[in-house]
């Protein structure tokens, strides 16, 4: 590829990334807390992220399966902030829901992976993985916008830390 043709696909792609930021953020998927705390299997995590005032109120439901892994059943939320907070609440959720806890716990830390790059070159298996969270990898070049698109990361594992799993099938 002709070096224009590169600066071509690069800012294609960088466009591609803008747009499904900018969609999650107007089409926030899993908004809306839902559950109680008194069902079982339920968790819940309020982050802030001080240097800019977004913040996230999350809810993490949880299973043991009959494998014995705990899955995640689903992530609702509530919050305020920028487009980029909000978009990545939103990619999260979809990414999450029905994973096994190590499965996510390799999703995080590819996307903290992706939020360390600096805006340098992405693995293009991270990238894979993260489907739509790989649109995100243009924040990391703006060390003040990497917390923003963190939160919500920060909420998730603080949720399920605190979480109870129930057994079997789906409860609440």
């Amino acid at each position: 590829m002709t070096s224009s043709k590169w600066v071509k696909h690069m800012a294609d792609l960088q466009d591609l990334y803008r747009q499904i930021i900018l969609d999650h953020a107007r089409n926030p998927q899993g908004r809306g807390l839902i559950g109680s705390l008194q069902d079982g299997g339920v968790a819940q995590s309020h982050q802030v992220n001080p240097t800019c005032g977004d913040e996230i109120t999350l809810r993490a439901h949880v299973m043991r399966d009959r494998s014995g892994d705990v899955r995640i059943l689903d992530v609702s939320w509530e919050g305020q902030g920028c487009s980029i907070s909000q978009a990545s609440s939103s990619v999260m959720t979809e990414l999450v829901i029905g994973q096994t806890l190590t499965q996510v716990e390799d999703l995080a830390a590819a996307f903290r992976s992706l939020m360390d790059t600096r805006g340098g070159t992405v693995d293009p298996q991270v990238e894979e993985q993260l489907g739509d969270a790989a649109a995100f990898a243009g924040v990391s070049k703006f060390p003040a916008r990497v917390k923003c698109a963190l939160l919500a990361w920060i909420a998730l594992r603080d949720a399920l830390l605190k979480a109870t799993p129930v057994e079997g099938e789906r409860h609440g």
